[in-house]
């Protein structure tokens, strides 16, 4: 499967805990795909300070599609974790991917641990060819995946780039609440039928042109990560965790 995320959990001296859980969701744009393999890895977490019971998961249509949580109380602390599919019901049975469709891909975030965090999430959007190298005749905002900005979540404007877009949720996640949802629906741009690539060849009675579809056989893929710290002291936990100057007033975290 293309589109792997490899995410490293550390933690800074002090008292504060801190993982990432990186998923990927990838799909066929040419003929029939529509499921995608959710893979992800983690290295063993070391630590000299106590770790929390941190936790969080992925939810993708209301459906908790993946998790990483860390118990203290099993085998002197260990980390449960599963992984699941995404994007398997995202084409009805018996039809096909359809571009300039829209479809639900509603993302949202829920503690799943033991003690209140901060959440942010990073969204990578960007095209393969069959060979699983990157394509830069296809654009990342070909991939519309429909952001909420309205309801809590915010756009890390300075460290978003073309393919990552990074958002912050500015409250505290309580532990068992949910967020809002950071996306709601996905569509693959129509202007992506009219990036073509065009050759001329000589022939005996003069010449030929051949117009080929520059997304014949790619793939476009979503990785989204999820990364949380603890509530405690959260302004320099974001600040050694994630190197982002943030600042928290009354429970708000804002950029």
């Amino acid at each position: 499967m293309a589109g792997k995320i490899r995410r490293i959990i550390t933690s800074p001296a002090g008292t504060l805990g801190m993982f990432a859980l990186a998923v990927a969701l990838l799909m066929f744009s040419s003929v029939g795909g529509a499921r995608a393999a959710l893979t992800y890895y983690s290295e063993t977490y070391t630590s000299r300070v106590q770790m929390y019971d941190i936790g969080v998961t992925l939810l993708e249509n209301e459906k908790e599609i993946s998790w990483r949580n860390y118990d203290s109380r099993r085998d002197n602390g260990s980390w449960l974790e599963e992984k699941g599919e995404l994007l398997a019901d995202m084409v009805p049975e018996g039809e096909k991917f359809k571009i300039g469709a829209w479809y639900p891909e509603v993302l949202k975030v829920r503690n799943s641990g033991t003690i209140n965090q901060y959440v942010r999430v990073s969204v990578y959007r960007y095209w393969l060819d069959q060979d699983g190298n990157k394509m830069q005749t296809l654009t990342p905002d070909l991939i519309d995946l429909e952001f909420n900005t309205d309801n809590g979540w915010m756009v890390d404007e300075e460290s978003s780039t073309e393919e990552r877009t990074i958002l912050y949720y500015s409250r505290v996640l309580s532990t068992g609440e949910t967020s809002p949802s950071f996306a709601d629906r996905l569509k693959i741009d129509q202007s992506v039928a009219l990036k073509v690539t065009q050759t001329t060849e000589k022939t005996a009675a003069g010449s030929r042109i051949t117009t080929t579809y520059d997304y014949d056989g790619a793939r476009f893929c979503l990785e989204a990560t999820v990364d949380a710290v603890q509530e405690h002291n959260a302004e320099d936990a974001i600040w050694s965790a994630w190197g982002r100057r943030v600042t928290v007033h009354n429970g708000t975290l804002s950029l």
